[in-house]
């Protein structure tokens, strides 16, 4: 059995825990998420409502990010809670512009954390309401955040990451030791290479209309901010995987797919963890995600053989739903993609 093989199901980031999804729903309908209810009021300390007349400075600690209290100030313990912490917009590498619409960029807004939507092995996915104190501004954004040294499991970066450039080798060296050191490096890695891959990859989508990924809002630290795909009431849209499409949808979808392939083989990429489990379904368009490792076809030795395996995973899952066998080819397509990536 290949390497490839025998290591399919290395990064299954692809969890939704029922339990946690119930309670995440259930804590966004009590923070009034739903657009048709409005937020109760908090009591105790946090973020101070813009416009209460309690704090005269309150306009000028949104301006200077320098002069508001620090988000430990707000959560001394460092833990999470329901009370909602200062934006770190301000402190933050942001996504590409022109930013749509949703996206609040003002320093002084809030985040409040509103529950789990997926775990994994590497990162958490938590759904995060931004809003801005004092007005009706506010919008649902994913947030993943990869863990603390002590609970990941980085255990195959190496063939993942062949052709990226470390330009320190004392930074090689930790990460392939894994040292505490290498591990934060590790996790810092995987956040900016998931952040540049979403902002690469949205950009194309915008020029092209051949590819969706979520909108990547910001990188801070280990956190990488996202676009949430779903619905305005905090339901997530679902994961291929949980889908039985009508005929028609799954032609459809076949062909979002082929587009989207095409793209990332034009740019050289492949995925390199594709699966149902990866890819959204919302309002009929598919939605690339997880894209940490994704992987340079050319410029790493094992990259044809992961754009290999991304084909047929995917191509397996359309078949056993009811594609037509004479609508996929998974050697031709291969050999095609592959082309793409060495004429690009």
């Amino acid at each position: 059995m290949s390497e490839l093989a025998a290591e399919d199901s290395w990064y299954d980031d692809d969890a939704f825990a029922d339990d946690a999804l119930s309670r995440r729903r259930s804590r966004a309908r009590r923070r009034g998420t739903d657009p048709d209810v409005r937020r109760p009021a908090e009591d105790g300390p946090g973020p101070r409502r813009a416009g209460d007349g309690a704090d005269d400075g309150a306009d000028a600690r949104r301006r200077d990010p320098g002069t508001r209290p620090e988000v430990d100030d707000l959560d001394p313990d460092g833990t999470e809670g329901d009370e909602p912490a200062w934006s770190t917009w301000g402190e933050a590498q942001h996504g590409p512009e022109p930013r749509p619409g949703w996206v609040i960029p003002d320093l002084g807004a809030v985040d409040a954390d509103l529950g789990v939507l997926k775990t994994g092995k590497e990162a958490d996915v938590h759904l995060v309401e931004r809003s801005v104190p004092g007005t009706d501004r506010r919008s649902l954004v994913a947030a993943k955040r990869y863990r603390s040294r002590q609970h990941r499991m980085f255990h195959r970066d190496a063939s993942y990451v062949e052709g990226r450039r470390v330009r320190r080798s004392r930074e090689t060296r930790a990460m392939a030791r894994r040292t505490a050191f290498g591990l934060d490096l590790l996790a810092g890695q995987w956040a900016q290479a998931e952040f540049q891959a979403l902002g690469r990859l949205w950009q194309l989508g915008e020029a092209t209309g051949t590819i969706a990924v979520p909108y990547p809002v910001q990188l801070h630290g280990t956190e990488v901010m996202l676009e949430f795909v779903g619905d305005p009431d905090g339901t997530a849209a679902p994961r291929l995987a949980q889908l039985r499409p009508a005929p028609d949808e799954l032609e459809d979808l076949w062909h979002q797919l082929l587009a989207a392939l095409g793209t990332l083989a034009n740019e050289g990429l492949a995925h390199g963890d594709l699966s149902a489990y990866n890819l959204l379904v919302h309002d009929g368009r598919l939605v690339i995600i997880d894209l940490p490792q994704v992987v340079d076809v050319v410029a790493n030795p094992q990259g044809p053989g992961y754009l290999a395996r991304d084909v047929r995973n995917v191509a397996d899952w359309f078949l056993a739903r009811g594609l037509a066998p004479d609508r996929v080819d998974v050697d031709d397509l291969v050999r095609s993609l592959l082309a793409d990536t060495v004429h690009r």
